[in-house]
């Protein structure tokens, strides 16, 4: 890397990749392996990790599979169980910036404030927290969708004196037991931690606004053998693991042909009533929206928890909070010491980037080009934002497989962009206007008829309905369309203003 000046406080790299996640760290490991050294990552915590550095909660784990949830190109054989818990995750991340040097080109504490794009250098110019700046050829977005938490406003919040704080910033020192909790949010990660700490509370009182479909989890652990196998026959992991892909990638088929996920939502339904002894309380917990229409959470713990004496399911709205108590619409009153947001995250990008101005081509701000709605090309190109990559950009999170696989893709395709532009001998690349318009029209014509558009109100929308998160099919068509990019799709710019079609 070359040395920051410490007279003017700039430092000049190549490559600049924005957080020290999955992404972040993926894309780093990449370079390393294809002889690329002239970057940096800006981390703005004190660690790696990202979303497994923030969700320590009890009972945190992984909804896909230990050996699908892990880079290809840096495996890990000896995970513990199918669906590996927060802990080991955030471990294997650990192991990944250890083994491979990382940390070395990670600068902590380094948040990003803005970033523009200089025409005339064809450069990116970062302003960071801690009065640096840095100059790069490149930026690549690895800050991911789930860093921003969901607040919602409760009104008198303010006046309560009991402990507060949100599912990614629990509070370890704080001691549930026999205290009086309140828990708003039945997502993913609150059917997670409820069952944890209903064991430990006095009364746990849980807030649904709608219910989720729950469906059965493989708690089986990895015997010795397997994992001796892993690791001596690379061959027999990637069996493993693609066995493992295929079955997941066969949920698509439910997703866009929502008659037939009709059939799996019985089961479903079955599970709840199987598990939940109260045939009122099983009601409740019965969502009325087609399965799939929202994320699909999977626990064998969460609806047993409502057999607990101590644990209540509450379906009417929050009326107000006040200093030691909630009140509901219905003007019951509930004491309360502990209030637990498990709200989830912003995951609209017009929104979480609200402390990121990131300003490309002609000043235009990237949260004002967004602002009818995210769109990009293949989720990692933005028409006006030359040399800005995003990983798992608009439309291209997954609700049935691993988005690891998407990260790949991803950063694979950025390789091969940046290649090209040393190649040509030109300084930036540019998705052109219509090639990034027509892809978008293409998604959301793929994504009518799903079964994600068949009328609830998800988080994978925005308002007025539109879907601007997910991949809209099988993603190993989108490692087919992202193998090898098309250079005609791109425009390839010189620091003199000028331009030529690739």
């Amino acid at each position: 890397m070359r040395d920051a000046s410490s007279t003017q406080n700039i430092q000049k790299t190549t490559i600049a990749i924005i957080g020290a996640g999955f992404g972040g760290l993926g894309m780093a490991i990449r370079l390393l392996q294809s002889g690329i050294r002239d970057f940096i990552i800006l981390e703005k915590a004190d660690d790696v990790g990202g979303t497994w550095r923030e969700n320590q909660y009890p009972g945190a784990a992984c909804d896909v599979q230990s050996h699908l949830y892990s880079l290809s190109f840096a495996p890990k054989t000896d995970w513990s169980k199918r669906y590996a818990e927060a802990p080991e995750i955030f471990a294997y991340i650990q192991d990944l910036a250890q083994n491979y040097n990382l940390k070395n080109y990670c600068q902590l504490n380094s948040e990003v404030k803005s970033a523009s794009y200089q025409e005339n250098d064809c450069e990116w110019h970062l302003e960071l927290n801690n009065n640096r700046k840095v100059i790069a050829q490149f930026m690549v977005l690895a800050s991911g969708p789930l860093h921003v938490p969901q607040i919602p406003h409760i009104k008198g919040i303010e006046k309560f004196k009991g402990k507060v704080f949100h599912s990614s910033h629990w509070d370890h020192e704080y001691n549930l037991t026999d205290k009086n909790v309140a828990s708003i949010g039945t997502g993913g990660s609150a059917i997670q931690y409820i069952p944890k700490i209903a064991v430990e509370v006095k009364n746990l009182y849980v807030f649904q606004r709608t219910a989720a479909w729950v469906i059965p989890r493989d708690e089986r652990v990895y015997p010795a053998l397997d994992k001796k196998l892993f690791s001596r026959f690379d061959w027999f992991r990637k069996i493993h693991r693609a066995r493992l892909y295929w079955s997941n990638e066969s949920r698509v088929v439910p997703i866009v042909q929502p008659q037939i996920m009709k059939y799996g939502q019985k089961l479903a339904e079955a599970f709840i009533r199987y598990q939940v002894k109260n045939k009122a309380t099983a009601k409740k917990l019965t969502p009325d929206y087609i399965m799939g229409c929202k994320r699909i959470l999977i626990s064998n713990t969460y609806f047993p928890t409502f057999n607990r004496p101590n644990v209540e399911l509450i379906t009417e709205g929050i009326q107000e909070v006040r200093e030691n108590s909630i009140i509901t619409q219905d003007g019951k009153e509930r004491p309360i010491d502990c209030l637990i947001y498990g709200t989830g995250f912003i995951t609209d990008p017009r929104i979480y980037l609200n402390s990121f101005a990131c300003y490309g081509q002609n000043g235009l701000e990237l949260k004002d080009v967004w602002k009818t709605g995210a769109e990009s090309y293949y989720g990692i190109c933005t028409k006006g934002f030359p040399n800005l990559f995003q990983l798992l950009g608009p439309n291209t999170i997954l609700a049935h497989n691993s988005v690891i696989f998407m990260i790949e893709s991803q950063i694979n395709y950025i390789l091969q962009l940046i290649q090209l532009v040393k190649r040509t001998q030109c300084e930036a690349i540019v998705v052109k206007d219509d090639t990034q318009e027509q892809f978008n029209h293409d998604i959301q014509e793929q994504l009518k008829g799903t079964v994600w558009q068949s009328g609830c109100v998800s988080w994978y929308q925005q308002d007025g309905g539109k879907n601007f998160a997910l991949w809209p099919t099988y993603t190993w068509k989108y490692w087919l369309q992202t193998r090898k990019p098309n250079p005609a799709a791109y425009r390839l710019l010189n620091k003199s203003s000028g331009n030529r079609a690739a």
